[in-house]
């Protein structure tokens, strides 16, 4: 039995109690070269506006990302998923605002400031966020877009 379609403003909370509690999130970015798309699991930190990712910059992840500034992120279950497509701002560790290094390596397990410089932290800025369960969910998925948040 398929449980009846939540409200935009339900799912607005179920999706921000996700990126709360949630620690890994699916990470698609693309080659600009040649468009071979590339999808890895990284850790994040929820700020209540920013997600926060880390990677090695030499990996295709974040060869990806630098060269790009673009992401899109898959969060959760595929029957309770939420997508987030944003874009991204590279900061090294010295870069962080006071405790937000503390908090990434609290949350997640790592702390990629004990691996140098061969790291840098990605933070993405929603610009569409997404949230469905089922099929009964497909219309009004739409949480925010060009990063507004819809309410209607």
């Amino acid at each position: 039995m398929v449980a009846p379609p939540r409200s935009r403003a339900q799912r607005w909370k179920d999706t921000l109690d996700r990126l709360d509690r949630d620690v890994d999130v699916w990470v698609a970015t693309a080659d600009p070269a040649d468009c071979t798309p590339y999808l890895v699991p990284l850790s994040f930190l929820w700020d209540g506006k920013t997600l926060l990712l880390s990677t090695a910059v030499a990996s295709p992840t974040g060869r990806n990302l630098l060269a790009t500034g673009r992401v899109r992120l898959g969060v959760g279950e595929t029957r309770d998923v939420v997508l987030v497509e944003g874009t991204v701002e590279t900061l090294r560790a010295e870069e962080l605002p006071d405790g937000v290094g503390d908090a990434f390596a609290a949350k997640t397990g790592f702390d990629p400031r004990r691996l140098g410089d061969r790291y840098r932290y990605f933070r993405v800025r929603p610009r569409l966020v997404q949230a469905w369960r089922e099929e009964n969910e497909l219309a009004g998925r739409d949480l925010m877009r060009d990063g507004d948040r819809i309410t209607e």
